[in-house]
């Protein structure tokens, strides 16, 4: 259930209070569960959703800091340290 709402907010996110009072559930506890089925923390899977939508949109041409803010990051720079992590490389050379 948590994956469906992080997947159905990917741009505007949701903080683990609003989660856990969606989900009738202790915070502590959204976190855990998650973990042990998807391997990673809820904040790192939105992320990675992120980064993924970001690859999409700089291939299709956007510019690194257009999509920065389209998929949620705060501004390129954000977008930069995270899809560097990610990926590799930065969103610019990636584009090219």
């Amino acid at each position: 259930m948590l994956r469906e709402l992080l997947d159905s907010r990917i741009h505007t996110g949701i903080s683990l209070r609003e989660a856990a009072t969606t989900l009738h559930v202790h915070s502590t506890h959204v976190i855990r569960c998650f973990k042990q089925t998807y391997g990673l923390p809820p904040h790192a899977y939105l992320t990675g959703k992120r980064i993924d939508q970001a690859r999409r949109l700089l291939l299709d041409g956007r510019r690194p800091a257009e999509v920065a803010t389209t998929v949620g990051f705060h501004d390129q720079a954000h977008l930069n340290r995270h899809f560097k992590r990610h990926v590799g490389t930065t969103p610019a050379r990636y584009a090219r």
